[in-house]
């Protein structure tokens, strides 16, 4: 069966004119834009929505995305001031404004930002150091931005941001920055310990001062309330001793009894009498030989007591002792020349003072000796014999 050739024609011209339509009507998505030609020259921009061309006349090319884009580019080798070599990665955030710049005024605006962004780069890493490179990050990306936004700007590109991602020094500057912080670390740590025992001896030294002080104003405490005590108990034995009214002998007998507290002790080996002894010594013996005076009570009393006797002849003897024990002492160290004067012995008066000890002081009837009766004293001759009453 074959077909009209009329029907054929009108078929092909039915569809000529639905692709003709179809081609004329272009729809466009949101943030997005696409140019025409006419003829080979710029026409027109559509907009997001319904468009309308001229088919086999206008031209319309690729869709462009007017949303920010994020493009990281690779990492690049950088020399800082300092001749050292980094490799730096950056991330580039910008967005077309203009569509028909961007097509117009630039082949590749991606590949030209990314040449930007290294030579920029470069120019701005140039000019510091590594400490400086790794510490002022924001200072680079302020900068970075400042010229591609001012270059790209004729392109209708906006450089929204421009971010480092990392910056990688050499291994070796790796190394010896580890072990710059390292000692870093550790001097902290030094000083931070040496604070602590600074403060530490500061602190024990200001316990110790405080301490001192106390015990020192306790001490002073002590010794004054000491003090005053001892002058007290002196004060209320000046006091007593004035009270009673001490006659010289009995100072005399004191100052005897001191004597042999000098001699105490396991290291004396050697100590000195003083000449006074001899001075104490007499008042001594005078106080022992020196007859009583006589009361109404003694004077009719029968006869001495034997154990009275007894302890006076005691006493006499020790006092004897003492003073020759004195006389030596006294002049051991001296040496007595032809013309010195002998020492004088403080009982050689001892029996011309004291009536004989066998004389009984009533005169109650004692016989004396030799050729003398018994008389009213009863003393006899001393060379006769002695009476029954001695």
């Amino acid at each position: 069966m074959t077909m009209d050739p009329l029907l054929l024609v009108g078929l092909l011209i039915v569809l000529f004119v639905v692709f003709t339509v179809a081609r004329s009507v272009r729809i466009v998505p949101q943030a997005r834009a696409r140019n025409v030609e006419r003829l080979g020259r710029y026409h027109t921009t559509l907009k997001p929505g319904l468009n309308f061309v001229i088919p086999y006349i206008d031209r319309v090319y690729p869709m462009i995305d007017l949303r920010e884009q994020v493009v990281s580019f690779r990492p690049q080798p950088v020399i800082t001031e300092d001749n050292l070599v980094v490799e730096i990665d950056t991330v580039l955030y910008f967005q077309v404004t203009d569509p028909r710049a961007a097509a117009y005024e630039i082949a590749n605006y991606i590949q030209a930002i990314e040449q930007l962004t290294v030579t920029t780069l470069r120019n701005v890493i140039g000019s510091m150091d590594l400490e400086m490179t790794l510490t002022s990050r924001d200072t680079i990306n302020s900068q970075l931005r400042g010229v591609l936004d001012e270059a790209t700007g004729k392109w209708g590109i906006r450089v929204n941001r421009v971010e480092i991602k990392a910056i990688d020094p050499p291994k070796t500057i790796k190394d010896a920055m580890e072990k710059q912080m390292r000692a870093e670390r550790d001097k902290r740590a030094a000083i931070l310990t040496a604070e602590g025992q600074r403060q530490s001896q500061i602190l024990t030294a200001e316990g110790d001062k405080q301490s001192a002080i106390l015990r020192a104003e306790g001490e002073r405490s002590a010794a004054i309330l000491k003090a005053q005590g001892q002058s007290q108990a002196i004060d209320e034995v000046f006091q007593a001793v004035h009270r009673n009214d001490p006659d010289p002998k009995l100072l005399a007998y004191q100052y005897l009894q001191v004597l042999p507290e000098l001699a105490k002790g396991d290291s004396n080996t050697f100590w000195v009498i003083p000449s006074e002894v001899t001075s104490a010594l007499q008042g001594v013996s005078k106080a022992f030989t020196e007859a009583l005076p006589q009361s109404s009570a003694t004077r009719q009393a029968p006869a001495v007591n034997e154990a009275a006797e007894r302890e006076m002849a005691a006493a006499q003897r020790a006092a004897a002792e003492a003073v020759a024990e004195a006389s030596e002492a006294d002049i051991g160290p001296r040496q007595l020349g032809p013309g010195a004067p002998a020492a004088t012995d403080p009982l050689a008066g001892l029996n011309e003072e004291r009536p004989a000890a066998a004389v009984r002081r009533d005169g109650a009837g004692g016989t004396g000796g030799g050729t003398g009766g018994t008389g009213a004293n009863g003393t006899g001759d001393p060379a006769g014999p002695a009476g029954p009453g001695a």
